[in-house]
């Protein structure tokens, strides 16, 4: 799997429009706390107990039809995308790439998410409903 920072994996999505790009949070952390334009939800956990969603990569091959398709995941912190993409190269996914630092980045000092990394912090296009 590879590794690309919020301004990496933007890149790649631009250069490349066969690219996806995978959010993995829950439905409600993609709609209501935010996600990047044009990321598809697929939650690697569902709400509300977090319970491994058992067609996540069912999910992902319907989207991206072939296994050798570039898919980019990303998560809130980067963390979560790690097991998720683990699990597509596991079933034969050959081009699987994490976003270091996820949607929202680390934890600070006050324990707030957004000021110390991520997708949002980098000022890459995202919506909110």
């Amino acid at each position: 799997m590879k590794h690309l920072t919020p301004q990496q994996a933007y890149d790649v999505l631009q250069a490349d429009p066969n690219a996806l790009l995978i959010d993995t949070r829950t439905d409600i952390e993609f709609w209501y706390v935010g996600h990047p334009i044009g990321a598809i939800n697929v939650e690697w956990q569902t709400a509300p107990d977090f319970e491994l969603n058992p067609h996540f990569v069912e999910e992902v091959q319907r989207v991206a039809v072939r296994k050798d398709r570039p898919v980019i995941l990303i998560c809130r912190s980067g963390k979560r995308t790690l097991d998720a993409g683990a699990a597509l190269e596991a079933h034969g996914f050959t081009d699987v790439a994490n976003v270091l630092e996820g949607f929202e980045g680390e934890l600070d000092h006050d324990h707030h998410r957004g000021t110390l990394g991520g997708w949002r912090k980098h000022g890459l296009p995202w919506r909110q409903t």
